[in-house]
């Protein structure tokens, strides 16, 4: 397994021992021994701790040790009470700081393959999807909240067949391993179905089976499944999942919402009826953005809500890929800082 490489630390965080010990030997020669200096030795490797391994505190330690040795020689202290109460303080906190950076060398390497992992997981569950299918050019972007982790519950599929393109995007509810589990979940059983069901109703029957079998309690998944024909016609399937946004040449910005809500993946039994496919019309130049709710309902400082639809100018850039970026780094400025939830878009253009 590959071992992540951890970014170098800032040289000024790695100076900073030297730096202090170096102020404690100035301010002792331009005091008096009777100021009692020689113990703020031990700072050096004090700060040691917070960076660098435990060979760089044992030599920050010997070298705050040394100092402690001259400074009592210039002040004629040696073998007093004095200096060997500072030369204890610094040994004592050379040794804690030795251990601390094993400790947290330790951590790091842990942390380091659960990244790995994570990492190894979402290319599994999330693979790179075709960038072209048929009349449409594909591009995707996802942004997990867990940024350490780089995954979530959002999730996302192309599956490319002879005359037809289906296409999943959804959000699993809550976060951690288990909604991770669940998107694998979906994903497996849409990339199963997808090329063999008829029909984009019969792809969702599939995907509602597949999560009764394996959901508890109130568990869903709200989800868009998205077919593309040869002629260009969009037949869409939403269980309770934000409506994509169709942006047309001409610049008009529509949602296409569907007919009826329908519960979402897993809640069926809880729902009057399924959900009714609705179709789109797709013209050259014309674009669907699928998304999931992290996108939609990021807010600002003020409390408001990410304005997608004013945003849609973000997605002319002549390559989806570099489109879907501008608006991913926009709702990042939007929102400030980073994002609260995973953010998951898909951008079908009509090329």
């Amino acid at each position: 397994m590959t071992r992540l490489v951890w970014p170098a630390r800032p040289r000024a965080l790695l100076a900073l021992p030297f730096a202090v010990m170096l102020l404690v030997a100035g301010a002792n020669m331009a005091t008096s021994s009777r100021m009692g200096l020689l113990a703020l030795y031990s700072l050096g490797p004090a700060f040691a701790s917070v960076a660098g391994s435990a060979r760089r505190a044992l030599a920050v330690g010997a070298t705050a040790l040394a100092l402690c040795m001259l400074s009592a020689a210039y002040n004629g202290i040696e073998g007093t009470s004095r200096q060997i109460a500072a030369m204890f303080a610094v040994l004592g906190t050379t040794a804690a700081a030795i251990t601390a950076g094993a400790v947290r060398r330790r951590i790091e390497h842990e942390l380091s393959d659960v990244r790995s992992i994570a990492q190894t997981a979402q290319r599994v569950l999330l693979r790179p999807v075709p960038t072209l299918a048929g009349p449409m050019r594909i591009a995707v972007s996802y942004t997990s909240a867990a940024a350490a982790a780089r995954i979530g519950g959002d999730l996302y599929e192309v599956a490319p067949a002879p005359r037809t393109t289906r296409v999943i995007i959804g959000d699993v509810q809550g976060k951690g391993l288990e909604a991770v589990e669940t998107a694998a979940l979906v994903v497996g059983a849409f990339r199963e179905a997808a090329p063999d069901e008829a029909k984009l109703a019969e792809v969702g029957q599939r995907l509602e089976r597949s999560l009764n079998r394996r959901l508890e309690g109130e568990e869903f998944v709200t989800a868009v499944l998205v077919e593309v024909d040869d002629e260009h016609c969009v037949t869409l399937l939403n269980y309770g999942h934000p409506a994509p946004l169709l942006a047309c040449a001409d610049g008009t910005v529509v949602f296409a919402e569907p007919p009826q809500t329908a519960p979402p993946l897993g809640l069926a039994a809880l729902g009057p009826d399924r959900p009714v496919p609705y179709s789109v019309s797709l013209h050259p130049g014309d674009q669907l953005l699928l998304y999931t709710d992290g996108v939609t309902e990021a807010r600002n400082r003020r409390g408001e809500f990410y304005p997608l639809a004013e945003r849609v100018g973000l997605l002319r850039h002549p390559d989806p890929e570099q489109a879907l970026e501008a608006v991913r780094r926009d709702l990042e400025a939007y929102v400030c800082g980073p994002l609260t939830d995973d953010a998951a878009m898909l951008l079908l253009r009509y090329r």
